[in-house]
């Protein structure tokens, strides 16, 4: 009888980790939006300012990567 209630008090700490872990994976859900709403306004920015069909490709390429050059604008000019 030891065992199975060894067994069960593994079991109930293994989903008690698991929710842990659940509740840690989306504190980190924010910063998807933000980026998410941020790349949604620069595509729509650029493609809307595009002359011709490879431009709109263009604007889609740059609303993709944009925030990596504000970075590394930002910390060129902050001298970093």
């Amino acid at each position: 009888m030891a065992e199975s209630e060894n067994l069960s008090g593994n079991l109930s700490e293994d989903k008690g980790s698991k929710k842990r872990n659940a509740v840690q994976r989306s504190d980190c859900g924010v910063g998807g939006g933000i980026y998410g709403l941020a790349f949604l306004g620069a595509a729509i920015y650029f493609i809307s300012h595009a002359t011709s069909f490879w431009m709109g490709v263009l604007g889609f390429l740059k609303a993709i990567v944009w925030p990596a050059i504000l970075i590394y604008k930002l910390l060129e000019f902050l001298k970093l």
